[in-house]
């Protein structure tokens, strides 16, 4: 989906473009509100993520025109005040929902799909480079190319593509995917990443799952010129 960013904390904003664009999304950011409404008008995002507190027009300010021009385009806000007029003013000027910050990222990329389906934009993919992984189907998408999995294999890469960047250790597979109660080991974690593997290179995916020592596994992209 291609979203817009309007925020003026650039380091914040740069944050919030790799979180959606490793989930797949397509990201443009904006740092006025000014800047923010002209490109929120040009139709071509299915979704404004706004700040409140921005500089020449604030989030209302925003928030208020678009809907006054009959725009549709579904927004969350987001902001550090979290005073119920603040929100009760937010939900008035046409934002979808509110969210506070310091937030998680998987709440954020909750709501996002929860708002892009709202608006008849089914979200059943998660992604990380060139690769996605289809919630309904269980197979595993690169270009063209399309593998079907097992049932853990589908839970392993969910995690991995859900988690990105960020190490997963064994026994967190373990837990979240044999159960407590299993007899299974670490060298099932590893016989599955192995799989795994396979599968993405079978695809010709840009996507490795990398071993971080003691620390467990993480996907990385990789970067061609």
């Amino acid at each position: 989906m291609r979203i817009l960013i309007v925020e003026d904390e650039v380091l914040l904003a740069k944050s919030l473009q790799e979180i959606l664009e490793d989930s797949g999304h397509t990201v443009s950011s904006a740092y006025d509100g000014q800047e923010g409404l002209e490109l929120a008008r040009s139709d071509h995002f299915d979704l404004l993520i706004l700040d409140l507190m921005l500089p020449k027009l604030n989030g209302f300010q925003v928030a208020r025109t678009l809907r006054k021009e009959r725009n549709g385009l579904p927004i969350l806000m987001l902001t550090a005040k979290s005073d119920i007029l603040d929100r009760v003013e937010g939900l008035d000027s046409g934002a979808d929902y509110y969210l506070t910050k310091p937030f998680d990222k998987r709440e954020l990329l909750a709501c996002i799909n929860a708002l892009l389906r709202r608006q008849g934009k089914e979200v059943n993919q998660i992604s990380f480079g060139n690769t996605a992984l289809d919630l309904d189907s269980s197979e595993l998408i690169c270009g063209e190319n399309t593998i079907r999995l097992s049932s853990k294999e589908f839970q392993m890469m969910k995690l991995l593509l859900s988690e990105g960047k960020n190490n997963i250790t064994k026994n967190t597979f373990l837990e979240k995917i044999w159960g407590y109660e299993s007899d299974a080991t670490e060298n099932n974690v590893e016989v599955y990443i192995g799989f795994l593997r396979k599968k993405l290179k079978s695809l010709s995916s840009d996507v490795s799952i990398v071993a971080s020592r003691g620390l467990g596994y993480h996907l990385e992209e990789e970067k061609h010129d």
